[in-house]
């Protein structure tokens, strides 16, 4: 779930507020393709910023480094961590804004492609060729020579039947 407006509002400064709440939709949608990568940037500055001091502080807490004698070094990361979220979520809308822009050119572009073809293709000359010579009647039909097996209805499942008698005259044998 994201951070309410007066969360972010409590956690950044002054000079931060004004970028993240831009990054928010209703303004996001107005902002032009530069300023949106400007705004992407200092997003991604900031959140960097935030990583490499939580980073810092972390170490100094597990004894990698010296601490370099400021108070801020041995306090909570937490407040900060909540910026660097912050940040994120707005780099994040930032990112999907810049996204859907470039899309919105892929589809135009893809679009004029396909009207300019079929300008093309309907520009083009018809093309029906003339009949030209045609051709005879080809060859004739040979008759068949050999007469088709047709089988009467009367044999038709005799030898099924043949079958059946056999097996009955066995049967009858073979219980007598």
């Amino acid at each position: 779930m994201g951070a309410s407006f007066a969360t972010e509002r409590g956690l950044l400064a002054e000079d931060e507020l004004a970028p993240v709440q831009s990054s928010h939709y209703p303004a996001l949608e107005g902002l032009s393709h530069d300023d949106l990568v400007v705004l992407a940037r200092w997003l991604r500055d900031r959140h960097g910023r935030a990583r490499d001091i939580i980073r810092g502080r972390r170490r100094v807490r597990r004894g990698k480094v010296e601490a370099r004698g400021t108070a801020t070094e041995s306090a909570s990361e937490r407040g900060l961590a909540a910026k660097k979220q912050v940040f994120a979520r707005g780099l994040k809308r930032v990112n999907a804004r810049l996204a859907a822009l470039a899309a919105e050119r892929r589809r135009a572009r893809a679009l004029e492609a396909m009207q300019a073809a079929l300008a093309r293709r309907q520009a083009a000359p018809v093309h029906h060729p003339q009949g030209g010579v045609t051709a005879g009647g080809g060859m004739a039909a040979k008759p068949r020579e050999k007469r088709r097996g047709i089988i009467t209805g009367g044999r038709v499942g005799s030898v099924s039947q043949a079958g059946r008698m056999a097996q009955a005259a066995r049967d009858a044998r073979a219980g007598a």
